[in-house]
């Protein structure tokens, strides 16, 4: 009996089908009522006692073998009926991306991309803040107007919970958490109480930066955010700095680039002024220092904040800002990433 188990071990293993009606023909032959596993399961009862658990081990082995064999063939046959019935080769590698990459989000790895080339690590912190990484720290007083309702969606159950209406709030978690030097931007989504026009939407996304070390001055500010809009706009991009104000700075700034559409010859993009304000930026406030438990008498900083959505508009001169959230394919579909 052993010698017939493994010479039909030797021909499951061996068998190759062309055709399910081959391989229903040998399941038969094999596993059927009157098959020959079941006919060496009937003959088992004239194997001598110290030669059945050898016997019944070998038996077992077969059975096991013919049901692999008939799984394997049988999903290899089927899948060759499919590709014949479509048409199809379905092992052939795909030729490019079956989708493309939301503008907002090509925008947003061109600009940490080109921030990580000069040492700009990545920080990401909660959408829900409180009121001391939110306004607090960054030293915004008890009546700021930012603090109103029109400006801030506040929780009702928790006045000192509210979204955040800044990344500068990841800002104020990594200078507590890190030690001096810091680089740093925060991109993430933002969210302010205003009405949703053509210019502004209630839900959009920042970037904002922070460099701390000692003897950092307003002119290391200028040559990274120089840098920054070249490699942004392009090498003709021309930039200028108009003194403004913010809490967490002093002094502030806010960043001009000659407006790209109309190449600074003005147009209602720029308002005929040849200029598109794309940031704001300052040294940062002693009072942010100290309030982050970062000596000030020491350690000096610059931050800076753009938005992604204005961004994006200059760079594929994009009049409305809704067309973002719309989720219009035919919008979409025009833009290519290179990841």
């Amino acid at each position: 009996m052993k010698n017939k188990i493994e010479k039909y071990l030797t021909e499951v293993q061996s068998f190759e089908a062309n055709s399910l009606e081959q391989l229903e023909a040998f399941r038969i032959k094999f596993l059927s009522k009157k098959g020959l596993v079941p006919l060496l399961f009937a003959d088992f009862k004239l194997v001598a006692p110290e030669d059945r658990k050898e016997m019944g081990q070998l038996i077992n082995s077969l059975k096991t073998a013919v049901q692999e064999k008939i799984i394997t063939l049988k999903q290899l046959l089927e899948n060759q009926t499919d590709k014949q019935a479509s048409g199809l080769d379905l092992s052939l590698p795909a030729t490019g991306s079956p989708g493309t990459r939301h503008p907002l989000s090509i925008v947003r790895n061109e600009i940490i991309d080109i921030f990580s080339r000069i040492g700009f690590t990545v920080s990401e912190g909660p959408e829900i803040e409180d009121d001391f990484h939110n306004f607090t720290a960054l030293n915004f007083p008890p009546n700021h107007p930012a603090r109103d309702m029109q400006d801030t969606f506040f929780i009702e159950k928790d006045p000192d919970i509210a979204l955040r209406t800044h990344t500068s709030s990841v800002q104020v978690r990594v200078m507590e958490s890190s030690e001096a030097p810091i680089r740093t931007i925060s991109p993430g989504r933002v969210f302010r109480n205003e009405a949703i026009s053509a210019r502004a939407h209630c839900i959009f996304h920042q970037v904002e930066g922070l460099y701390i070390d000692t003897d950092v001055s307003f002119a290391d500010l200028k040559h990274t955010l120089f840098y920054f809009a070249k490699e942004m706009f392009g090498e003709t991009t021309k930039t200028r700095f108009r003194p403004s104000y913010f809490p967490f700075t002093e002094p502030s700034a806010e960043m001009d680039i000659s407006c790209n559409i109309c190449g600074g010859k003005g147009c209602n993009i720029c308002k005929y002024t040849g200029w598109v304000e794309i940031l704001g930026c300052g040294m940062v406030d002693p009072n942010v220092l100290e309030a982050c438990r970062i000596d000030s008498k020491k350690f000096t900083g610059f931050a800076f904040g753009m938005g992604i959505e204005r961004i994006a508009m200059l760079k594929y001169q994009i009049n409305d800002l809704r067309l973002f959230f719309e989720n219009d394919l035919r919008f979409l579909r025009q833009f290519v990433s290179a990841e």
